[in-house]
């Protein structure tokens, strides 16, 4: 969940319709929390690779699960869950005519039972930030070779990466992760992304 994520896209034009009419939404609300640009196209780029379903925590207004469906291929599945029932419930409205997307209300647990996923987005719980927030189980989670992003991260400038002065752990745990295969792509100054791939062995 991007700080000011929705006010990032003024004066960007050639989005995909879905991303607009998400867009749309987050504006007439005053949402301000929408997956910025940059990792709007990150989402779209690797919703390509996704082969069977794709999972995502946090809906907010739909603006990331929109870049998601607008990447994917013709057949692939995508659930998204969002625990606010007002947002779930404008964003499923973006995606009425789009019988493979299923927007969830709920906490973002109830995404599990729909896996295992090629891709899984975690933005709305899972990512193990917060007290109280497990991460995810990309073991049970994720199909061998399948992908998990986790965002909203500061650039590191060192090592091992630091958060209010103390080693990141949330951040650590993903790069850091036995069963992941994890970089930390850098997509703006001031954001960053950890792209991990499930191990096959």
């Amino acid at each position: 969940m991007a700080t000011y994520g929705t006010d990032a896209y003024d004066g960007i034009d050639g989005l995909p319709p879905l991303v607009r009419e998400a867009l749309s939404r987050a504006r007439a609300h005053r949402f301000p929390y929408s997956c910025r640009p940059e990792q709007g196209r990150l989402l779209h780029a690797l919703a390509g690779g996704a082969r069977g379903r794709i999972g995502e925590t946090g809906t907010g207004f739909g603006v990331g699960l929109a870049w998601l469906v607008s990447g994917a291929r013709a057949g692939v599945r995508v659930y998204s869950v969002e625990r606010d029932p007002e947002r779930a419930r404008a964003a499923a409205g973006v995606f009425a005519e789009r019988p493979e997307v299923t927007v969830l209300r709920g906490d973002w647990r109830g995404i599990e039972e729909y896996g295992p996923f090629d891709l899984l987005v975690l933005d709305g719980g899972g990512q193990g930030k917060v007290p109280g927030d497990a991460a995810a189980d990309v073991e049970r989670l994720l199909v061998p070779g399948g992908t998990v992003v986790v965002d909203d991260f500061t650039p590191a400038t060192g090592w091992p990466p630091l958060h209010e002065g103390a080693p990141d752990l949330a951040r650590l745990h993903w790069l850091e992760h036995p069963a992941l295969r994890s970089a930390e792509l850098r997509l703006a100054d001031d954001l960053s992304t950890v792209v991990g791939t499930r191990r096959l062995v």
